[in-house]
């Protein structure tokens, strides 16, 4: 088993006590998260031996879900220096990997080209074929929190979201950015007071 495979299972296994109602921010999530970090990092031509790094901040990115559902992101990365440590992370690359973590915080800006993929990676999916889908989830999610938020309000909130999204690295600008225009210009048409 890979120091990744070893640390993947010890995060999994905290993911698998998420709440029932985290459909969209689940372990399904995490997984395809990891899966597009690689793939944007091959993309941009990251040096292999720093794909272990950006896997982990991937990996970790979400976790905080277990301890709480505001400033996830802080929790996550209080997760990572509790648990890093034991699979001989050193302190920078905790460091680096808390980063990573911050960056998926809406609002954040990614500085460095790792924080970029994982950024980039959490929401690769508004600009594919899996943006509805992932929206039905996201809207059943967070009327769990919200059991007031109707359809029209979520609608606005995706619209407002998407039309602040901005994607860092090149491979979302150049893959990903023209589809995702395509579905914010449809939640605009289907909105009424538009």
């Amino acid at each position: 088993m890979s120091l990744f495979e070893e640390v993947q299972k010890k995060v999994f296994g905290l993911l698998g006590q998420l709440p029932a109602y985290l459909v969209y921010h689940s372990m399904a999530h995490t997984t395809y998260v990891i899966d597009k970090a690689v793939m944007i990092a091959q993309a941009e031509q990251v040096d292999p031996e720093d794909l272990l790094l950006i896997k982990t901040g991937a990996l970790f990115h979400d976790v905080g879900f277990i301890r709480q559902y505001q400033d996830h992101e802080e929790a996550g990365c209080d997760i990572a220096w509790e648990i890093l440590p034991g699979y001989a992370f050193d302190p920078s690359s905790i460091g680096d990997v808390c980063s990573m973590i911050m960056a998926t915080k809406p609002g954040n800006i990614p500085g460095t080209l790792f924080e970029k993929i994982v950024k980039d990676a959490d929401l690769e999916y508004l600009g594919t074929s899996l943006f509805f889908q992932n929206s039905v989830l996201l809207h059943e999610e967070l009327k769990h929190i919200n059991p007031e938020l109707n359809d029209i309000q979520f609608r606005q909130m995706q619209i407002q979201f998407i039309s602040g999204h901005v994607y860092y690295t090149d491979f979302c600008k150049t893959y990903r950015e023209e589809k995702k225009r395509e579905h914010l210009f449809m939640l605009q048409k289907k909105t009424p007071d538009n």
